[in-house]
């Protein structure tokens, strides 16, 4: 291994960096992204059992604000639950949109050291071609072996450039699809504690034909 880093060049020491950093975001981001982490279980039907009880003092709205996104999303709702349901709803979609960008924090540089990757070991590979092919000007072809172990020095740094770009990309596409689920369940969660907040009218049955007035009495 240490040979082929030798081999690689200079090229080799941001990749291998690069590798580093791909390694520790990875690492964080899945264990910060856990589903018991994000959306604790039982949490929600927690809160809707408080909202249904009356039981919102600000220090429990403040207290379930620290748990998890979740419950940043719901203590969210709870704070302006005397409002209008399209206000609610508006304060919902403004927090998520923060906790979502919270949640995808380092993503994008995940995304750059897979993008990255390959062009450092393509430019590894280029600066290796081209100072064998200086060498064959100064002292001509030589040796054919030594002529293709300098070239499979060359495309050590590509080979490089995708073991570090192949894992981070896979890494940044599952990070992101499991934030979108997330997305979707948070978004369950806050509309069936919006149901227990301002619950839909019950429809008051009329008699058939009568629209809801009573008919007129007839005299006899």
């Amino acid at each position: 291994m240490l040979e082929l880093v030798r081999a690689g060049g200079w090229p080799m020491i941001p990749l291998l960096l690069l590798s580093a950093l791909a390694l520790a975001l990875i690492v964080e981001r899945a264990w910060t992204l856990r589903r018991g982490s994000v959306l604790p279980p039982g949490l929600g039907e927690e809160v809707r059992t408080w909202a249904a009880g009356g039981r919102l003092d600000p220090a429990h709205i403040e207290s379930l604000r620290g748990t998890s996104p979740l419950g940043a999303l719901l203590a969210a709702a709870l704070e302006v639950r005397h409002r209008p349901r399209d206000q609610v709803r508006e304060r919902i979609e403004d927090v998520g949109r923060h906790l979502v960008h919270a949640m995808e924090r380092f993503l994008n540089t995940l995304g750059t050291i897979a993008a990255a990757g390959p062009l450092l070991g393509l430019l590894g590979t280029v600066i290796g071609m081209i100072e064998m092919f200086l060498g064959i000007l100064d002292y001509g072809i030589g040796d054919v072996n030594e002529l293709a172990g300098g070239i499979g020095k060359a495309l050590v740094c590509t080979a490089a450039g995708m073991v570090v770009a192949i894992p981070a990309l896979w890494a940044h596409r599952w990070f992101r699809g499991r934030i979108a689920g997330y997305i979707v369940d948070m978004e369950s969660e806050a509309i069936r504690l919006l149901d227990v907040l301002d619950p839909a009218p019950v429809a008051v049955p009329v008699a058939a034909g009568g629209h809801g007035i009573n008919p007129p009495v007839t005299k006899g």
